[in-house]
């Protein structure tokens, strides 16, 4: 048997431990699946999301058709992430869009540095570095998107020691002049998102009356270790993506607070797997 690592979870909903195996395998064949025609429920579940928040949800469903449009291999999982935030799409844009800055809000990576490129462009290069206690030092990453006008980036790690092998990731920003607050008492999940226990958290949406907000999706793609379910791997990287995302959250608000003082209700997330 491979060691194993034992991993904490990250996340202020949950206290789980989440056993996570460093052996890894060959990459396997990829197939012409897309995503989203493995399980029609992933594009029902951001379609509703959107449907909710955005004032133009046809249009905000054509980017995530565009960019959240992965093709999967036999041995490998994907999965959404969504995120509310009670701040301006161009406040929040103006920190995801930082390819040379990820651990601005990426509070696992420990620095950040371009090796090749200015950063601004797609094709450069960064090496990022991991914090302690996760199956991972060092990871080398290219910009494979970066769209101004769609609020679109996303990146592959083509290197690095770590076990994720075969990563790739895509997040897009969906303007929003909805908040959302969470109803059922647990906390930290939204978009009425049913988790593995079973249980289902819904959300209570109402118009802003300042700020306009902002709803963040991120995808992933990643090759699922030797020893490991497509579930579990779907458990361990949603609980690092979700823990980046309420960072930026909270980032963000902070900021928008500066230059609105309307009160704003907590922000929330969600995430449905396609394996």
């Amino acid at each position: 048997m491979p060691p194993t690592l034992q991993l904490q979870t990250y996340t202020t909903t949950t206290t789980t431990t989440t056993t996570f195996m460093t052996d890894t395998t060959d990459i396997a064949p990829v197939v012409t699946t897309m995503a989203a025609e493995m399980k029609p429920s992933l594009a029902h579940e951001l379609a509703r999301e959107l449907s909710l928040c955005c004032p133009s949800p046809d249009k905000e469903m054509d980017t995530v058709a565009t960019y959240h449009n992965h093709e999967v291999g036999s041995n490998q999982c994907c999965s959404v992430v969504v995120q509310r935030i009670a701040a301006p799409i161009e406040t929040v844009w103006a920190l995801v869009r930082r390819f040379d800055q990820p651990q601005t809000y990426k509070h696992f990576l420990r620095s950040c540095r371009v090796i090749a490129g200015d950063g601004c462009e797609v094709g450069c290069l960064r090496e990022v570095h991991v914090v302690s206690g996760l199956p991972a030092y060092c990871s080398t990453e290219r910009l494979e998107v970066l769209d101004e006008q769609k609020h679109a980036i996303g990146f592959r790690v083509v290197g690095g020691e770590h076990r994720l092998h075969n990563y790739r990731s895509v997040t897009t920003l969906h303007p929003s002049s909805y908040s959302s607050s969470t109803t059922d008492g647990a906390g930290g999940g939204g978009g009425g998102r049913e988790d593995n226990g079973g249980e289902t958290t819904t959300t209570t949406d109402s118009p802003t009356s300042g700020c306009k907000g902002t709803v963040v999706v991120e995808s992933y793609v990643v090759d699922v270790p030797s020893g490991n379910t497509k579930e579990e791997t779907c458990v361990f990287v949603d609980t690092i993506v979700r823990c980046n995302l309420q960072s930026l959250s909270k980032i963000a608000e902070r900021i928008a607070r500066s230059s609105c003082t309307t009160p704003t209700t907590p922000s929330s997330s969600s995430s449905c797997k396609v394996s």
